[in-house]
């Protein structure tokens, strides 16, 4: 194989996001010319030699290595000043091209010293095999975490540290070494945290070749950039831990704008994608920081059978481990299955957003043209206001049926008391046609609205404030109901009908 045609996969990775305007005929042509690169190089990783260091960091100098530990030499252990009664978190970073350590690294031994004071941060060097081409550093990441299992068994050994207290955070191809050094270690380690574990050369693969939930006692895992392209993911789309958080349907991040930098690449070339990518798949990391450093402002998960069913809101319960704090403090389920959860995220930290599910019943005497509309819907609290957010409408609104809906905001605004909808075109016949809906005019009527919050799980039933004003308001205004809905007997039926949580019916 010439040098041009073994480029860094680097380039390729970056290329993905350019067949968002690509054709089906010519991503299955690039697709197969992948193919063919993964089979090329599958058989030249240097499997012999891995060297790995271990730097315990300070949290006075967290962007140094100014002490390592060998294994072999239990001095070293001394001079570094090593606490074997403390927690002890080995940081395992991924894939690089310049082969130096990114900034992030610095940021989260920073965070982990500061939620945990007398911890020792052991940050794994593996530089030297992570900066070959990305398919080399990806068959080396088992004997990397060989060498790392190794080192566990030895620190074991000689301090008599519990397991249980060892926690290994892995960042792309790092997580992957940190569930190879789990499986390698003799005896299980406690914890192990991928971090947008790396996709290709993983996905769909065995259990054994990629990070699982048999390398530890508990494995949780954040999926950032999982978008399909070219057959491909940056970021692994499977479940490989017990708990597997998708923030943002764990696919474009808040903030990172992919799309606008795609834009780009006619005046700038492929590089303009490069941060716009790396904020995609490295919003994991910033992520865990900021459940170290907010730890009062956590974001909360909430399990769920699909993205598209959290999207519609139905999902934010959190009786029986259905929910559960993102990151550092994340609930330490396991089952047999894993347990994907999903959260929406602010575009910087704190990421934490309160998310409400809204059901509304649309009733119809007569059928109706299913609509799109476009709804802004403000929220007035205990706490304060949160004003003009997006009715995310992820289907036709039909009548005789319930539609949930999943409204985000990152202000707090405590316990809901009240509730208004906004169409910004009062004139218009679909503001005309759609203000029948909320006082009953040609046969459709909305009487309640019932309205559950995520993060508090409080809920309430608002009903129309005033439908002779709503007639003629571009505002349609809901209080919390006074008493309850006993006009008729099959009013009271779809009362009842509507305590069911939607979620459970699809669970």
């Amino acid at each position: 194989m010439t040098i041009s045609s073994t480029r860094s996969v680097f380039w390729l990775i970056l290329s993905f996001a350019v067949v968002l305007a690509a054709s089906e005929e010519e991503e299955k042509s690039s697709s197969a010319i992948f193919d063919n690169f993964l089979e090329d190089l599958q058989n030249t990783a240097d499997v012999n030699c891995a060297n790995v260091k271990f730097s315990l960091r300070n949290p006075f100098q967290p962007d140094n290595d100014v002490c390592y530990i060998v294994r072999g030499k239990p001095e070293t252990l001394s001079s570094c000043e090593f606490n074997n009664t403390s927690k002890t978190f080995l940081v395992i970073h991924g894939w690089t091209v310049i082969g130096l350590f990114e900034s992030w690294v610095e940021k989260l031994v920073a965070a982990l010293y500061e939620r945990e004071k007398d911890a020792n941060v052991i940050v794994v060097d593996w530089l030297e095999t992570a900066q070959d081409h990305y398919v080399v550093a990806a068959q080396n990441t088992k004997i990397v975490g060989k060498e790392i299992g190794l080192f566990i068994d030895w620190l074991e050994e000689i301090t008599n540290i519990p397991l249980e207290k060892l926690h290994l955070i892995g960042y792309s191809l790092g997580a992957h070494v940190a569930g190879f050094a789990g499986s390698h270690a003799t005896n299980k380690v406690g914890r192990i945290t991928g971090l947008d574990p790396a996709g290709p050369d993983f996905e769909g693969v065995h259990a054994h070749r990629r990070l699982s939930p048999d390398d530890a006692h508990f494995v949780d895992v954040l999926h950032t950039f999982t978008r399909h392209s070219l057959g491909l993911s940056i970021g692994i789309q499977q479940p490989v831990g017990h708990v597997d958080i998708y923030p943002n349907g764990g696919s474009f991040q808040p903030g990172c704008n992919l799309r606008g930098a795609l834009e780009k690449i006619a005046n700038f070339g492929i590089l303009a994608i490069n941060e716009a990518i790396k904020c995609e798949h490295e919003r994991s990391v910033h992520l865990f920081i900021d459940s170290l450093l907010n730890e009062e402002e956590a974001s909360k998960a909430y399990r769920c059978g699909s993205n598209e069913m959290f999207d519609r809101g139905m999902c934010l319960q959190c009786r029986k481990n259905r929910c559960s704090t993102v990151g550092y403090d994340v609930s330490k389920v396991r089952k047999a299955r894993s347990a994907k959860m999903f959260t929406m995220t602010r575009a910087s930290m704190p990421f934490r957003v309160f998310h409400y599910q809204l059901k509304i019943h649309f009733l119809g005497k007569m059928n109706q043209s299913e609509m799109e509309p476009a709804v802004t819907i403000s929220l007035y609290g205990t706490n304060g206001d949160a004003e003009d957010l997006q009715l995310n409408v992820q289907e036709k609104i039909t009548t005789n049926r319930t539609h949930s809906f999943l409204v985000v905001t990152d202000k707090d605004v405590g316990d809901v008391l009240k509730l208004k909808f906004k169409w910004d075109d009062s004139g218009s016949s679909l503001f005309n046609k759609l203000s029948t809906w909320w006082f009953g005019g040609s046969g459709v009527q909305v009487q309640k609205i019932w309205v559950r919050a995520g993060e508090t799980q409080k809920k309430g039933v608002f009903c129309l404030k005033d439908p002779l004003k709503a007639r003629s308001a571009q505002d349609v205004i809901f209080v919390k109901c006074k008493k309850s809905w006993r006009s008729s007997s099959k009013s009271q039926k779809i009362v009842n009908w509507l305590n069911f949580d939607l979620a459970d019916i699809y669970r």
